[in-house]
């Protein structure tokens, strides 16, 4: 990537990620509070409105990067690169992204294996049941599940808008701007991850002025959700700081959202602790040759891309 010396300052890098973060979050309410627009007569209407303005903040964390970075080219494919948007080696991006995260989920998996086996043995009997049905009917039901899915819009915000919006705004622009601000790879790794829940601050507003909780349930339950999206968030920053892609970490966000939090243990049968652990040995012994920089760049040698995979391995 051509860069135009000087880069920018860190207290410059972390100013304006504290900015989108904000900005992310601001504008939700910027139709209400400002426009004074009515509110929506629908939750469809709420959230195509939440849509169109979540669209409107990425874009110009976008272009708030493209000044505050030293972009010397403004070559299309370079432009884009700069956010890891490419299209070279995306199959690459998507299975190994897939296959690392679903290893965290082999507790889950077994956890739904085992509840559609007791399902065909109560509605067909145990000797009428076979593991080739089981599984056949596993599959079936998440893709059911997808289906079902394609025209609910409370999908289509948790599987397409939030994953691509926060990918780009919090790994895509923040990750350049953090790097470029002189900040090592562990610390972006560790300060992402901060303004990402720093964006979830205002599930405390919901939960306890919209939704009637107590201050105590409230801070117990944002906590919680603080909590899982900086180890998430750290994981995505990971993805995309190794990879130089934001499909691997899109693919992951969607992945996630979709299965919800890991199954670690279970009551009804030790299979369910036994696989997890399986799964998350196999995550920790694949986590660095599946992310290899070499598997998703044409070569990493002398390289000068901001986000700087070639430079760990």
């Amino acid at each position: 990537m051509d860069l135009n010396g000087g880069g920018i300052t860190k207290a410059a890098a972390v100013g304006c990620c504290s900015a989108l973060a904000v900005l992310y979050v601001g504008i939700l309410y910027f139709p209400s509070l400002v426009l004074r627009l009515p509110p929506p007569n629908s939750f469809k209407s709420f959230m195509i409105r939440r849509f169109l303005c979540v669209g409107v903040s990425s874009l110009l964390s976008v272009i708030l990067c493209a000044f505050m970075l030293p972009i010397r080219s403004w070559d299309a494919i370079y432009f884009f690169s700069v956010f890891g948007i490419r299209i070279d080696h995306s199959s690459q991006a998507v299975i190994f992204s897939l296959v690392l995260t679903s290893f965290m989920y082999y507790g889950s998996f077994a956890a739904k294996l085992l509840s559609v086996i007791q399902a065909e043995n109560e509605s067909f009997g145990a000797t009428d049941s076979s593991l080739g049905a089981c599984i056949s009917g596993f599959f079936s039901s998440m893709v059911e599940g997808i289906v079902s899915g394609s025209s609910n819009v409370s999908c289509w915000r948790n599987y397409v808008v939030a994953p691509l919006s926060e990918e780009l705004v919090f790994r895509a622009c923040m990750i350049p701007l953090l790097l470029c601000g002189g900040f090592n790879i562990y610390a972006v790794a560790f300060l992402c991850p901060l303004f990402f829940s720093l964006a979830h601050l205002n599930h405390l507003y919901v939960f306890y002025v919209q939704k009637s909780y107590s201050l105590p349930k409230a801070c117990l339950v944002v906590g919680f959700q603080l909590g899982y999206t900086v180890i998430f968030g750290a994981y995505a920053s990971f993805l995309f700081i190794r990879t130089g892609h934001i499909t691997a970490p899109l693919v992951a966000h969607i992945f996630c959202n979709f299965m919800g939090l890991p199954i670690v243990i279970s009551q009804k049968s030790g299979i369910v602790t036994a696989a997890f652990v399986m799964g998350f040995l196999g995550f920790v012994w694949l986590i660095f040759p599946l992310t290899e920089p070499n598997l998703y760049n044409h070569q990493t040698h002398s390289c000068h891309c901001w986000h700087k995979y070639c430079n760990w391995s």
